[in-house]
């Protein structure tokens, strides 16, 4: 299967128009399917699939963003935590071929056991 067959097309972050702070390169909105209080993107506005093919000034852009939207959730939600990912490619479960970072408000009890963080991407390696 090739990596295009897995995306979902038209572009959702390309249409989107929901965007909550928006800098030069990127822009912040809340996940439309969030897993906690909070849950929100940083998408770049160029339509890339992986980080890896970010420029310097979009990953400059992206990761003040990503440090801009923290300090507002915690002012926001008081989280205990969070957890940031990026899905990179259909074997890390990238479904939208258009690179965006998670941000994941994390809260104690919302898990029985939070241990291991985001090794729980595979369970069996989330525990070591």
């Amino acid at each position: 299967m090739k990596k295009s067959d897995l995306f979902v097309e038209p572009c959702p972050f390309c249409a989107d128009t929901l965007r909550l702070i928006q800098y030069d390169y990127c822009y912040s909105k809340k996940d439309s399917y969030a897993v906690s209080k909070g849950h929100t993107l940083v998408i770049p506005y160029r339509h890339f699939s992986d980080y890896f093919d970010c420029t310097k000034e979009e990953k400059k852009d992206i990761w003040n963003l990503v440090e801009q939207v923290k300090t507002e959730l915690d002012q926001q939600f008081n989280p205990d935590g969070y957890n940031i990912g990026i899905n990179c490619g259909a074997a890390a479960g990238q479904t939208i071929s258009h690179l965006h970072i998670h941000i994941i408000p994390r809260y104690n009890g919302d898990v029985a056991d939070p241990s291991g963080g985001v090794r729980g991407v595979i369970p069996k390696k989330q525990k070591y």
